[in-house]
């Protein structure tokens, strides 16, 4: 009993061993299936003797250096996927950084140009100033400006890149001349270069900060002259347009009424204009110049939003991704909301600059219209003081000009109309068409996640569908590989059941010819006894042996030619050239195509059903074009 007890101990917690090494080992590799008979087995032959032949003691090493090597095999995978993906997110940024170098150099190269045409006009224009005479100091002072300018330059040149300049190379010359086993000989001069680099590192920060504190100053002095009107490229000031021009308010027109028509149509046209302009800056000023932003973050903005133009592949994405490069701190619905801004803020400038241009244009217009409506006066009152024509046709005039003018004025408002109203269509396309791709892009994303989520779904069906197929399958092949087991069986019982009877039905015949045979025998016996005792001897000879007619063989005349057959031949000579080499005893192609079950298995196999079940079930049950011969048939039935 003690023995048993441990055996079983044993046993087991040799089982849990094996199954504690294997499940930390690859599952897929591994697959342990635990019987309650393996402890048996395993009890039955430590009951027989640990020395037994069948009995092999358990490899902990070799489990364990399998285990081992499974292990640093999936580390290496490990390593290959996450080596796989940082290369592919490498290259992704490489191919990134590849086309905003691409842009930046082709932006370096304007900036250049348009450096190099600013330092020209620059030279130009100080080459074509001359002084007057000698008392005009202006252009003296202006050149020694320049020549203190080019002493600061080259100053602060001297104060700031010269250092690191010297510094680089007396450390590129320490790196040449020192040898590797003497980085640490010497650690006092080292820490002597090390307080050097840190003092140009301060002095470079102080240069910084200074130079920041003057561009600051600068521009707090720019603004305090109201001198930044004159620095931007795109003035937001209003035209300067008088309200009613001198030539209209000194004009002697013989007319009061036209000349007030006049003068009240200038009006007119100011304040329409005026109120238009108005709208369009209480638009302006609901966002300030920066749209929220800090001034430099809004100019580097600005600057790098025009680097990437709509010539470029791909401008929106490189776009966004600079600007998350430049502004780590802003998510993308900022910078797109700051976008939407800008854009808002570029258009309402543009088309107060429309609108400035339109009103200048139309002021010209009506004060030559109105130049001309007072010549016309002047020379019609000439006219009516020189011919002395009567105040009626002087009121006609007068009244001929006031309509034509109001006829005009009334033109001129359904045309500011027209274009108020195209303007504000077009700003609401405008509004529109980014709407359409903010949804175009959220639902593209949507319609994604879901082409995924669907293909996923797909998949996980298809698996079960293919999983309960197989079952279905297998389950049916076994019931008919059982049935037709069963049938078989059956059939094999049947053919040795009908094999004996017909051994027994052959014996039986046999038996019975035997006896018809011995029954014939007998009578002829009989019949010869009684021809014995009544007739001579040679009539019963002959009459027990009858003379028998003998041909002698004659192979020629058997394998010749029949008189019939000959007779036929004559008949058939003459068609003997159409008549084919062999003649063919078989089936035609008419009638094998009007065969319905080569049609239909014709059919099956272009389908691709000729394997299945279905298959041969419906084959089974068409019948042929004619019934088959009797003979043909089977008896037996299965």
């Amino acid at each position: 009993m003690t023995v048993s007890l441990v055996t079983i101990l044993s046993t087991r917690t040799l089982y849990r061993t094996i199954s504690q090494v294997i499940s930390e080992m690859d599952l897929s590799t591994f697959n342990t299936i635990y019987r309650a008979e393996d402890v048996e087995k395993l009890t039955h032959r430590m009951k027989n003797g640990l020395g037994s032949s069948k009995y092999k003691p358990a490899e902990y090493k070799k489990l364990q250096a399998i285990v081992d090597a499974k292990r640093l095999e999936f580390d290496l995978i490990g390593q290959k996927v996450q080596k796989t993906r940082c290369a592919a997110k490498a290259t992704k940024e490489s191919s990134i950084l590849r086309q905003h170098r691409q842009v930046w150099s082709r932006e370096c190269s304007k900036l250049e140009k348009a450096e190099e045409k600013a330092e020209n006009d620059v030279q130009d224009f100080l080459n074509l100033i001359r002084p007057n005479d000698r008392t005009d100091t202006a252009m003296f002072s202006l050149q020694e400006y320049e020549l203190f300018l080019q002493q600061e330059r080259k100053a602060f040149r001297i104060a700031t890149v010269e250092p690191i300049n010297q510094l680089r190379d007396d450390l590129c010359f320490r790196l040449k001349n020192v040898q590797p086993h003497q980085h640490t000989a010497q650690p006092s001069n080292w820490e002597q270069v090390i307080q050097q680099i840190r003092f140009v590192k301060d002095q470079q920060d102080d240069i910084t900060a200074k130079v920041n504190a003057e561009y600051l100053a600068l521009e707090e002095e720019i603004m305090c002259l109201d001198l930044e009107k004159y620095l931007t490229t795109t003035p937001d000031n209003l035209v300067n347009i008088e309200m009613t021009p001198e030539e209209v308010l000194d004009s002697d027109c013989p007319y009061p009424q036209l000349k007030d028509s006049l003068i009240q149509a200038f009006h007119t046209l100011s304040e329409r204009y005026q109120r238009r302009i108005q709208s369009l800056q209480e638009l302006l000023q609901r966002t300030d110049r920066f749209c929220g932003w800090c001034p430099d973050d809004h100019q580097r903005y600005q600057f790098t939003v025009s680097q990437y133009t709509h010539d470029i592949p791909n401008y929106r994405t490189l776009c966004m991704d600079m600007l998350q490069r430049l502004f780590p701190g802003k998510i993308s619905q900022e910078l797109m909301e700051h976008k939407r801004v800008s854009d808002q803020q570029h258009f309402t400038k543009t088309q107060l600059r429309v609108v400035n241009q339109q009103w200048q244009r139309d002021w010209e217009e009506l004060l030559a219209r109105a130049l001309a409506t007072l010549q016309e006066a002047r020379y019609a009152h000439q006219e009516e003081l020189e011919l002395h024509r009567d105040r009626q046709h002087q009121q006609d005039i007068c009244s001929h000009l006031r309509d034509k003018l109001q006829r005009w004025q009334a033109q001129q408002e359904e045309v500011a109309r027209l274009e108020a109203a195209i303007a504000a269509r077009q700003q609401e396309e405008e509004e529109a068409r980014f709407k359409r791709e903010q949804e175009k892009e959220d639902s593209i994303r949507s319609q994604q996640k879901e082409k995924v989520r669907q293909f996923y779904l797909k998949q996980q069906k298809r698996k079960e569908e293919l999983e309960q197929r197989d079952q279905k399958r297998l389950a049916n092949l076994r019931s008919i590989m059982e049935d037709q087991a069963k049938k078989d069986k059956e059939r094999v019982l049947f053919r040795a059941d009908m094999l004996q009877r017909r051994r027994e039905e052959r014996e039986a015949q046999e038996i019975e010819q035997q006896r018809e045979e011995e029954k014939k025998q007998n009578r002829l016996e009989a019949l010869r006894n009684q021809v014995h005792n009544y007739l001579p001897l040679t009539l019963i000879t002959s009459l027990i042996c009858p003379v028998r007619v003998v041909a002698e063989p004659d192979p020629e005349r058997m394998m010749a030619e029949t008189d019939a057959w000959r007779n036929r031949q004559l008949n058939v000579k003459e068609f003997e050239l159409q008549r084919p080499l062999f003649s063919i005893n078989t089936y035609t192609d008419t009638q094998i195509v009007s065969d319905l079950r080569l049609r239909v298995e014709q059919a099956l196999r272009e389908a691709g059903l000729h394997h299945n079940q279905y298959a041969k079930e419906v084959l089974s049950v068409i019948k042929p074009p004619k019934p088959p011969r009797r003979g043909t048939k089977s008896i037996l039935k299965f």
